[in-house]
């Protein structure tokens, strides 16, 4: 005999499930929201984090003491910038700490431009000019410096001129007072390595013309 479509058990509606506590994924999703507010206020409280550094009040040069009472102190924000890479004023200041290498006014301390005077290799030398200088020849500035001997006695032009040395540190420049802008005397001391010494203090007694040459973008 045929079965009625009539006689077919009625289907069973499959019913959801409420996931409980103990819900894998339940538990995952919580996980990830938690970390995520975490993460977020972790990064905010960084953002707003600061840090207190040294900045310079005037240019420095190799061979300035660096001492905490002579610099200046800002408070930095974290950020992405390692500021452990910097001076900082949370942090004692060696009193033996020099200047290794030159670091203009205004700005933030490296780390690496601080040390030992018996790592400086560098002598200072007083070169007085007969045409006064730039104005980019100021103290932190790097300067080329030129020879040019005097012109033979049977010719009316000078020699040619000569590079003594390239990329010296200007240490100071004074100019005597009542000296006016055409006028020469002054005093520009640079930081000379010792291998150079011998040549540049030769010239320096020679007769003829020393001159500072700025190296552009170093200097004011």
């Amino acid at each position: 005999m045929d079965t009625s479509v009539m006689d077919l058990p009625a289907p069973v509606a499959a019913r959801l499930r409420r996931p409980g506590w103990r819900d894998p994924r339940l538990l995952a999703g919580i996980a990830m929201v938690a970390a995520s507010v975490l993460l977020g206020s972790w990064a905010v409280r960084t953002a707003q984090s600061t840090v207190p550094v040294y900045v310079t009040r005037a240019a420095l040069v190799p061979g300035d003491r660096v001492a905490a009472d002579e610099l200046a102190v800002v408070d930095v924000r974290l950020g992405t910038v390692n500021l452990d890479h910097y001076l900082r004023a949370d942090r004692a200041v060696a009193s033996d700490v020099v200047a290794v290498r030159a670091v203009g006014r205004g700005e933030l301390v490296p780390a690496s431009a601080v040390g030992s005077s018996a790592d400086l290799d560098l002598r200072p030398v007083s070169v007085t000019l007969t045409r006064a200088p730039s104005s980019d020849v100021v103290p932190g500035a790097l300067v080329d410096l030129w020879f040019t001997p005097p012109a033979p006695t049977d010719e009316a032009e000078p020699g040619a001129p000569d590079e003594l040395a390239g990329g010296l540190t200007v240490a100071e420049v004074s100019t005597p007072s009542g000296a006016f802008g055409g006028s020469g005397g002054t005093v520009v001391q640079v930081l000379v390595p010792s291998s150079l010494l011998p040549a540049i203090l030769t010239a320096l007694a020679a007769e003829g013309t020393v001159d500072v040459v700025p190296v552009l973008g170093t200097g004011g």
